[in-house]
């Protein structure tokens, strides 16, 4: 048979070839180098044969006696068919000898990586983020028939069940949801909710939770083919969130999975804590006179910004940034930090170095009534940038506009190299003027006269004002220490008894922040005084820089 029509008949056995090896192989390389075997070697065949009546089923036979060797030989090191006209090679190439064939080969091996790689990518796209097949086939840029094809040839492996389905503790099928993904250290180009955005991913994790399994292992509990997870498992293993365990793969990052018990216990514990410590921090901060010092720097205003405005913001606008920001740092020598950091975090790939964590809820809780959940709360976060550090919270009652990512530190960076240039006489250009202003950060206002700018945040002048302020915090956990470590004791037991044994040292790592630098606490601190009516509610102007600071560091 001439080159042309061969060519002609195997390109339209690719994908039917690639979907029978796909269906019937353990593992997606193996249904790769099994397709191309048979498509290969009939191509050869084709080549040298003019005789073929019927192609499909010449094709077929060579398929179903490769697959034949395949089963019968698990290293697949000498998959062939017994056809006497077709020579055994190492390298498939080896079977042609001249360049247009050669070429031949490449293109098709080339297809064949491809369909798989592209069945791949459809499946997960729709059967575990409910994509519309249309938007799959425009994502894609390829033919919405070509998608439903794919649909259709894996349908088999996945229609055992899409139901939720946990007995035991032990996950039988997806899906489980992340409802929340975080982390403790520098984030690198790629955040945690990236690397764990899809459905799939955060499944795999879940499953190899409390033990090691092998990829087919966790397919069999995800109900799906160990084709649709490989390349999944090699980006988490990649990033550090799997790690690799003789055969298997275990998670290297904190998923909780709380009860209703342990949560009670935790609000109970942060309830009393916040009660004791942010009530006496707000009156030493108001009785004392020290929101009066001039180094306490806050000139927001909810009016119009005038060139011969010079006001103070509000006292219960500053409270709101200096209440969490002592809470956190205060204390800070009581600390018994007996895990280091480095000993429980992860490089990743992408420059980042963390800890990363994400929840599993019940579906049903009873909580008290009077339970406070966290919503939508990021932080305390801080960077630094030359001589200052910019320390934040974002949370339900803030309107920050900065997106918290990976692009977040470049953000601060540039936010501290503004405050700098212009406190030190520089002049900023229209551009960042505005960028500011989009933030929430910066006011002003421009006329004949010039540009007025005022900073709608508070900041401290030097070190000795932000001592001073941590003093009073310290003061008050020296004095109430005994009390802090008492309600802490049986939340610390509860929360480790819930994890497997090969996380609890992140998470004791964790609970020794516990009523520091810890967002749970700071929450508790703010909602304790709404409560009591001693903070108020701030309007809307205020929000987009509530709870940020800059000081000297």
């Amino acid at each position: 048979m001439n080159r042309e029509n061969a060519e002609k008949i195997i390109t339209e056995y690719l994908k039917p070839v690639f979907g029978f090896a796909l269906k019937r192989c353990k593992s997606i390389h193996d249904a790769e180098d099994l397709s191309q075997d048979i498509i290969l070697k009939a191509y050869r065949a084709l080549l040298l044969r003019d005789d073929i009546e019927d192609a499909g089923k010449f094709i077929w036979t060579i398929a179903h006696n490769a697959l034949a060797n395949y089963y019968r030989d698990a290293s697949k090191n000498a998959l062939g068919i017994s056809l006497d006209m077709i020579a055994e090679a190492e390298d498939p190439s080896d079977l042609f000898s001249d360049d247009a064939d050669a070429e031949a080969v490449k293109r098709l091996q080339s297809e064949i990586a491809y369909l798989s790689k592209l069945q791949r990518r459809i499946v997960i796209a729709y059967y575990y983020e409910n994509r519309k097949q249309a938007d799959i086939a425009d994502e894609l840029g390829i033919p919405l028939g070509t998608v439903k094809w794919h649909l259709f040839e894996a349908k088999k492996e996945l229609k055992r069940g899409m139901e939720k389905m946990r007995e035991s503790n032990e996950l039988k099928f997806n899906p489980v949801k992340f409802s929340y993904i975080g982390l403790n250290g520098s984030v690198g180009k790629r955040s945690p909710g990236e690397i764990l955005k899809s459905a799939l991913s955060q499944n795999i994790c879940y499953d190899v939770r409390n033990e090691a399994k092998t990829v087919g292992q966790i397919a069999d509990d995800l109900g799906v083919s160990p084709v649709y997870i490989e390349g999944e498992i090699e980006n988490l293993e990649e990033y550090g969130l799997l790690t690799k365990k003789k055969d298997g793969y275990i998670v290297n990052f904190l998923i909780e999975e709380p009860t209703e018990e342990l949560l009670t216990v935790q609000d109970k514990m942060y309830k009393k804590a916040a009660e004791v410590f942010a009530n006496e921090l707000f009156d030493e901060l108001t009785a004392s006179g020290i929101l009066d010092d001039p180094a306490i720097i806050c000139t927001h205003t909810d009016e119009e910004l005038t060139m011969l405005s010079n006001n103070r913001g509000d006292r219960n606008f500053i409270l709101w940034t200096l209440v969490p920001f002592i809470a956190a740092l205060s204390g800070e020598k009581m600390i018994d930090e007996k895990i280091a950091f480095e000993e429980v975090a992860t490089r990743r790939p992408d420059g980042g170095h963390n800890i990363i964590r994400a929840s599993v809820m019940p579906t049903v809780m009873n909580l008290p009534p009077d339970y406070v959940y966290m919503n939508n709360w990021c932080g305390p976060m801080w960077n630094s940038f030359d001589k200052n550090i910019l320390w934040q919270i974002i949370s339900e009652w803030s309107g920050n506009s900065t997106s918290v990512g990976f692009t977040y530190p470049e953000e601060s960076k540039r936010v501290l190299s503004l405050f700098s240039c212009l406190n030190e006489g520089g002049v900023l250009s229209k551009e960042d003027y505005a960028w500011l202003a989009e933030r929430g950060l910066i006011k002003f206002c421009e006329n004949d006269v010039g540009l007025k700018s005022s900073w709608q945040f508070v900041w401290l002048a030097d070190t000795k004002i932000k001592d001073r302020l941590l003093s009073i915090g310290d003061k008050i956990k020296e004095k109430h220490k005994a009390e802090f470590d008492a309600l802490k004791a049986p939340y610390v037991k509860k929360a480790i008894e819930t994890l497997p044994a090969h996380l609890k040292k992140m998470k004791e790592y964790e609970m020794q922040f516990i009523f520091y630098a810890d967002g749970w606490f700071l929450l508790h601190c703010i909602t304790t005084l709404l409560t009591n009516g001693k903070l108020k509610l701030p309007p809307t102007e205020q929000k987009k820089s509530l709870m940020t600071l800059i000081y000297p560091q």
